[in-house]
């Protein structure tokens, strides 16, 4: 069975730019009035109680965690379809899910001028040094294990803007962590691909105190102090798969431009579940675009974009993995396959408060994460010179502190089963009803 949907978290009609025009002092004081809202919207299915993160984050209600089914709650019928609207305070409705044409987001003309993100220390276990001599490149560290098989930063900016991505992806699906119907009974390993700073699996072992969680990554940027349940390991999931013990649930988010063979990773995945797990896969289309017209081609910011896409492409890491992953689950084998969409706003400005905090979160990402997006692959694969990169990235952060354009990517997030019974054989019966 396959399902299809895209959801309005918004339950508005309509994604709208909100009146008058107005700067926002900083991106870090807009951050802290980000974190507010959030604990308004959270399901009981999934709220955290996160671990130590930089604002904004998701808070959470700690008497909600120990639900025995860990599943999003149903939502009504979504509205008529139409354009997103712009900012203008009102109450925020509950979640509801779109057809299957997406609702419009009605946008602001808020500006917002961005100050620099706070950096962030961590703690690493002890590694060999072949693991954690980072080289450095454009002014940016880079991973050292398997070198050149990432493009961003692993660098304590680009840590911090990951724990801002982590909050903008809670939020954008309704403030949960996963959205596969998992059950606390069943739930005893866990695997979080490219984990990045540990964030995620972190809040998952706090949740899920009898399951182990596995976190990998190519960098060990994670925190030493972690639950006792979760634990993280230096790997490269393009390489073959070598697990002692297979997952009943595997988690793989923001890889895009990060994998060349998608098709095989998600098999790996397929080959490392128990009979009955759930795989869950969370990515975006980073083509940005806008529903009213305002993203037009001579904005600087869709010029970079383009390349961007482009330059991905040639390199055979597409930054557009999220509209192909329902495909990819069904030719691995996966049933009850469920692809759910989400629209994420750049800036606040949507006039419904759920798409204006999801704005704010996506613009800060994003100012914070231009240069490690950019360099390397500009500099590095298309040839171009820093100074050139950097005088193209200065016009791209003005109009996104401007608010020039009311532009929006997809979040696409697909969840599916592994047979009971596959095509080896009866592999495992199914849990008792």
């Amino acid at each position: 069975m396959t399902t299809t949907r895209t959801r309005d978290m918004a339950g508005s009609p309509s994604l709208q730019p909100a009146t008058p025009p107005a700067n926002v002092a900083g991106v870090d004081a807009a951050a802290q009035a980000v974190a507010s809202p959030l604990a308004a919207t959270a399901s009981p299915a999934v709220t955290p109680q996160p671990a130590a993160t930089p604002e904004p984050t998701v808070p959470s209600d700690p008497a909600e965690t120990t639900e025995a089914i860990a599943t999003p709650e149903p939502v009504a019928t979504p509205p008529p379809t139409t354009p997103l609207a712009v900012h203008n305070p009102s109450p925020e409705a509950a979640p509801t899910p779109l057809t299957n044409i997406p609702a419009l987001i009605e946008a602001s003309d808020d500006g917002i001028e961005a100050d620099q993100m706070q950096n962030r220390t961590n703690y690493s276990a002890s590694l060999s040094s072949s693991v954690v001599d980072y080289p450095v490149e454009y002014g940016r560290r880079y991973h050292a294990f398997r070198p050149g098989s990432y493009a961003f930063p692993n660098d304590e900016l680009e840590m911090e803007r990951m724990d801002v991505a982590h909050a903008l992806m809670v939020k954008s699906i309704g403030n949960r962590l996963f959205l596969a119907p998992l059950r606390e009974a069943t739930l005893h390993r866990v695997l979080d691909i490219g984990t990045g700073t540990g964030i995620w699996s972190v809040e998952m072992g706090d949740i899920f105190g009898n399951a182990e969680i596995i976190g990998n990554d190519l960098s060990p940027i994670q925190p030493g102090w972690v639950p006792a349940n979760v634990r993280f390991e230096i790997d490269d999931v393009e390489s073959p798969w070598i697990h002692e013990h297979k997952y009943d649930y595997i988690f793989c988010r923001y890889m895009l431009v990060s994998i060349q063979d998608w098709p095989q990773l998600i098999r790996n995945m397929y080959d490392n579940l128990n009979p009955g797990g759930w795989v869950e896969i969370q990515d975006m289309d980073g083509l940005y675009y806008s529903e009213d017209g305002t993203y037009t081609e001579e904005h600087a910011t869709r010029q970079w974009n383009k390349q961007y896409i482009d330059a991905c492409e040639a390199m055979g890491r597409t930054a557009r993995p999220g509209p192909q992953l329902e495909g990819w689950a069904r030719e691995a084998g996966f049933q009850n396959v469920t692809h759910e969409k989400f629209k994420a706003p750049i800036g606040p400005w949507a006039k419904n408060d759920h798409y204006a905090d999801v704005g704010m979160l996506n613009l800060i990402q994003l100012l914070g994460g231009l240069e490690g997006f950019t360099l390397k692959i500009f500099c590095g694969f298309l040839g171009q010179t820093k100074e050139e990169v950097m005088v193209m990235l200065a016009k791209v952060r003005k109009e996104l502190k401007e608010g020039a354009f009311h532009a929006i990517f997809d979040h696409h997030v697909v969840y599916a089963q592994k047979p009971f019974e596959t095509k080896e054989g009866n592999e495992g019966a199914p849990p008792p009803v």
